[in-house]
């Protein structure tokens, strides 16, 4: 393990199995939650170094707590993604957010997180 803990926030059962194998073997510890509430109180128990968040959960829009993990998680950097940045979806300004569109290349994901 390298230490660092990565948790996914996305319904997409086969993007999160994707995303978990590949940054399993780059040695992260990953938790996958398929819908906000769960995903936010697992933020606040594991702790993670990097969120990726989805914004359509099945209980609410992921983005409108970005501000609140950012400011519960000073030292988590967080990934927002969404397959419909270019359709004018509103994305939270702030420096410490980044947005990546799906679908979501291997390769885009890696140069991000190291």
């Amino acid at each position: 393990m390298n230490g660092k803990k990565v948790l996914i926030i996305d319904d997409e059962v086969d993007l999160c199995i994707l995303l978990k194998n590949f940054l399993t073997r780059q040695h992260y510890d990953v938790v996958i939650s398929h819908r906000l509430s769960d995903g936010l109180r697992e933020a606040l128990d594991f702790y993670p170094d990097i969120i990726f968040l989805d914004n359509n959960l099945p209980d609410s829009q992921g983005w409108t707590k970005a501000g609140y993990l950012l400011e519960a998680l000073p030292n988590t950097a967080l990934y927002l993604i969404s397959a419909y940045k270019s359709a004018g979806e509103s994305v939270p300004e702030n420096p410490r957010i980044t947005v990546i569109e799906k679908p979501l290349s291997l390769k885009a994901i890696e140069d991000l997180i190291s």
